[in-house]
């Protein structure tokens, strides 16, 4: 997800994920959980029946994330559940009027903002961040053109100045799944998730680097469950889906324009950051590709999350680097 002021060269960098300007993938490789030193510190199995308000709140905002997107977040149950030991995140077709921004980005008075659709985003922000680890979801995207959900991290503080100065870390985003698409392989549509980092200067000057992968039999990820994870070490960040290394990304490869960062290579990526997950409506990047616009067949969407737990590297907490292998 892309967050903050909207601004031109922003947005164009967020559509170039779907123009082919994805980093060269590397070649495939397994990185799994067991053995390589990860132990569990924070954790949510959904095993109750409502949200945990010691890790989570919902974020109630209409203001389309910086990428007119369509939705209202709402804090109901019509669209943030537990049931069945999972986490639903449901996307409506519905008028629903609410403040505009969430309290940290809220102007005084924060105005009201009329959208056509709701849905739900719970983060941990204040309450739980991490620095270093490996932070996995399991979870079954939904499927149509519009719904895009995802589960990403930002910075707990700005240490190095507003987004994306201090960074963004996209493990999952899953945009217009099996909706037409003319590069993707297969023949069932759109088949690819994506995971992303965002930085450098402000907007338009930003950078992103990003990675599109597919499941090894092409099938269309809204048919199961799978395992996307992100293992983040000092100065190395990779990403995996169902333990298979999709993107590597070294430090080389990222910087911050901030005068905070000078002299500091791993920056801004060596700082605490919280968790999200949220189903987002529309927005440029679903609706300026694929079948374009958001298709009213594809709502009520559910973004479905079985688990989302957080590992540090016991042999090396102060850089994560030791379990990386």
């Amino acid at each position: 997800m892309i967050t903050g002021p909207l601004k031109a060269g922003m947005l164009a960098a967020a559509l170039l994920l779907f123009a082919g300007s994805s980093a060269a993938e590397a070649p495939v490789a397994l990185a799994p959980l067991e053995g390589a030193g990860w132990e569990l510190a924070w954790a949510d199995e959904f095993d109750g029946d409502s949200l945990d308000r010691s890790k989570w709140t919902p974020e109630v905002s209409c203001w389309g994330g910086g990428n007119f997107e369509r939705q209202c977040y709402t804090d109901r149950p019509e669209n943030i559940a537990v049931e069945g030991g999972m986490l639903l995140l449901k996307a409506r077709k519905e008028r629903f009027t609410g403040p505009a921004r969430p309290p940290e980005i809220a102007e005084n008075p924060n105005p009201q903002l009329t959208q056509s659709y709701t849905s739900g985003k719970v983060r941990t922000r204040g309450l739980h961040a991490w620095r270093y680890g490996r932070i996995e979801v399991r979870a079954k995207v939904p499927p149509g053109q519009g719904p895009w959900s995802a589960v990403w991290m930002m910075p707990d503080a700005d240490a190095y100045g507003r987004w994306p100065l201090s960074g963004e870390i996209d493990i999952l985003e899953a945009v217009n799944i099996g909706a037409k698409c003319k590069l993707c392989d297969g023949g069932r549509g759109e088949n690819r998730t994506i995971s992303a980092l965002h930085f450098g200067d402000l907007p338009p000057r930003n950078r992103l680097v990003d990675g599109r992968t597919t499941l090894p039999d092409g099938a269309l990820p809204s048919d199961d469950f799978h395992v996307y994870a992100v293992e983040w070490g000092e100065g190395l960040i990779r990403f995996l889906v169902d333990d298979r290394v999709h993107l590597t990304v070294t430090a080389d490869q990222w910087d911050s324009a901030s005068p905070l960062a000078l002299g500091n290579a791993a920056a801004p990526f060596d700082q605490p950051f919280y968790v999200m997950a949220n189903l987002a409506v529309g927005g440029r990047l679903a609706e300026e590709n694929n079948a374009k616009g958001v298709a009213a067949k594809s709502f009520p969407a559910q973004f479905a999350i079985d688990w989302i737990r957080v590992y540090q590297c016991a042999e090396d907490p102060d850089r994560g680097r030791a379990c990386m292998r």
